[in-house]
């Protein structure tokens, strides 16, 4: 087994289920009577407490970051970016990452049995906030005697997250790394979250979200909001490089049954998409991205939100992010300076759009290696 795992990876890691049996009062006002969390730790916890770092997932991930499963299987969402030597050096962090409350791997929620009907809480399940993300990450922090992070980290919904915890947790966040992300959403990215909500609720197999009670899977309108969103993490320039105009199968010259090969790619990923996520939980995950607004409870002010945080920052942006454009990141940027944080910034050049925060870039894992290397000598790691 160990000849098939490289000696950068962590290696064969065990998901881990917290459970708290405390009622958790959502901000929507509802009350969950209980809630599981599942999670991975990579890594190993120091003496201090001091290397702890959080991984905050995006809109479809999950606990699963680095390592694998088994010998056989597909690494974590980000193991390119999570183990010995790397950007997040397990040698020197203890890496927690989980799965949000709402989320279907593991975690309460719409799959969930409701202890009230004895069935899958399915679109009962209460709606999630940003906000209850963060504090219900704080109830893990306390499971897992984690006072204080010396980085919590994440990319898209996940560099959100960051962000929210710099906010209500300021004395436990000494740095937050905010990646492709935005203080909010801009109406365009709201147009598409709910096109793509549109696709999943209009599946005859949708069942008003009743579709587990009758054994179903809405799984062409997932596959359709797959689609959509994963057009919108490319860019125009990365697309034409790695599909430009190439036949999969057809005949251009008769316009026979002609398909190209983006096509059979997106069709390939909605399908897959559609058989391991869950519906219900992509219409609340959408709906967290679409409401999270920190400046809200500021006067609408970002400045003034920030002005509350005391960690340091990392902002990163993309050139060829549409979805979350550089100029996302310059609000940030703009706002944290005029708060007096300290805050280092840069914009990467590459044609991999949105999701190029999952990819190892090489200049972007050299900055986020440089800027974890800091975090690890300003936090002591070693104590």
């Amino acid at each position: 087994m160990s000849d098939r795992i490289p000696a950068d990876s962590v290696g064969v890691v065990t998901p881990q289920q917290q459970i708290f049996d405390e009622p958790v009062k959502l901000l929507c006002g509802r009350t969950l009577p209980r809630i599981e969390l599942m999670y991975e730790t990579y890594g190993r916890l120091n003496a201090a407490r001091s290397n702890a770092v959080l991984i905050c997932h995006a809109l479809s991930g999950h606990h699963h970051a680095a390592g694998l499963h088994a010998a056989d299987d597909r690494p974590g969402w980000w193991d390119s970016a999570i183990g010995p030597g790397k950007p997040i050096d397990t040698n020197l962090f203890y890496v927690v990452s989980l799965n949000n409350l709402g989320g279907c791997h593991g975690s309460t929620g719409p799959r969930s049995i409701n202890p009230e009907t004895g069935r899958a809480f399915g679109p009962d399940f209460p709606m999630v906030t940003v906000r209850d993300w963060v504090a219900t990450q704080a109830m893990l922090a306390d499971a897992l005697g984690i006072d204080r992070w010396a980085a919590v980290i994440g990319g898209s919904l996940g560099g959100m997250q960051a962000m929210q915890w710099s906010i209500d947790y300021p004395q436990r966040v000494a740095h937050a790394v905010l990646i492709a992300a935005a203080s909010r959403l801009s109406a365009q990215n709201i147009a598409f979250n709910e096109i793509a909500r549109q696709a999943i609720v209009s599946d005859p197999d949708f069942d008003g979200g009743r579709y587990l009670d009758a054994a179903h899977n809405p799984a062409r309108g997932l596959m359709v909001a797959r689609m959509i969103g994963h057009v919108t993490y490319l860019s125009d320039d990365g697309l034409r490089d790695k599909f430009g105009r190439e036949i999969k199968s057809g005949d251009l010259a008769t316009a026979s049954d002609v398909q190209f090969q983006v096509e059979s790619y997106l069709h390939h990923q909605g399908r897959s998409f559609s058989q391991y996520f869950d519906a219900n939980t992509y219409l609340l995950m959408t709906r967290a991205l679409d409401q999270f607004d920190p400046a809200r409870d500021f006067g609408d002010d970002l400045v003034a939100a920030l002005r509350t945080a005391q960690s340091d920052f990392l902002v990163i942006a993309f050139t060829s992010d549409w979805r979350f454009s550089p100029s996302r990141s310059k609000e940030i940027v703009d706002a944290l300076i005029a708060a007096r944080r300290n805050v280092v910034s840069a914009v990467v050049d590459t044609p991999h759009g949105h999701d190029a925060f999952l990819l190892p870039v090489p200049r972007y894992f050299k900055i986020l290696r440089s800027y974890m290397l800091h975090v690890a000598a300003r936090t002591a790691v070693h104590g």
